[in-house]
């Protein structure tokens, strides 16, 4: 993975355990952060973005507060949120069970992937062979 990440690090979007929000930083400012670092966004355009992102996910009533107190589907998105804010992101989704542990299966982040899907070039997802099965559809379906 380390081998991939340095390849597209440009455009990396990464949700990982390992590379949390910014406890003391509102979702708003965790989010806005960054347009402004890498495209000098003005603050208030960013936050219109930002806010329009979140309303996606029937999320706008989260934007001001802090990761601490975020249900775990919620500290899911804003992360996804944020890894998408980079310009023909790539995201990496690095074990989002470690993230999501209360979910058996793939379809809450496939469905969050497809609510910002538009701002997304690749998605890839790394995770440990032993939970391929929670990555198969329920209904028999194939993914």
């Amino acid at each position: 993975m380390g081998r991939f990440l340095s390849e597209h690090k440009t455009h990396l979007g990464l949700v990982s355990p390992e590379v949390p929000l910014i406890s003391n930083l509102s979702v708003w400012s965790n989010i806005t952060l960054i347009r402004q670092y890498h495209e000098n966004m003005p603050l208030e355009d960013a936050g219109t973005f930002v806010a329009g992102l979140l309303q996606r996910f029937d999320m706008a009533g989260i934007i001001e507060q802090r990761t601490s107190s975020l249900k775990t589907e919620e500290l899911f998105c804003v992360m996804l949120v944020r890894a998408a804010m980079v310009r023909n992101a790539v995201v990496v989704l690095d074990r989002p069970f470690r993230i999501l542990s209360n979910h058996r299966d793939s379809r809450f982040f496939k469905d969050a992937l497809g609510k910002v899907d538009d701002l997304i070039a690749e998605v890839h997802i790394f995770d440990y062979s032993r939970e391929k099965g929670r990555y198969r559809a329920t209904d028999g379906a194939a993914d």
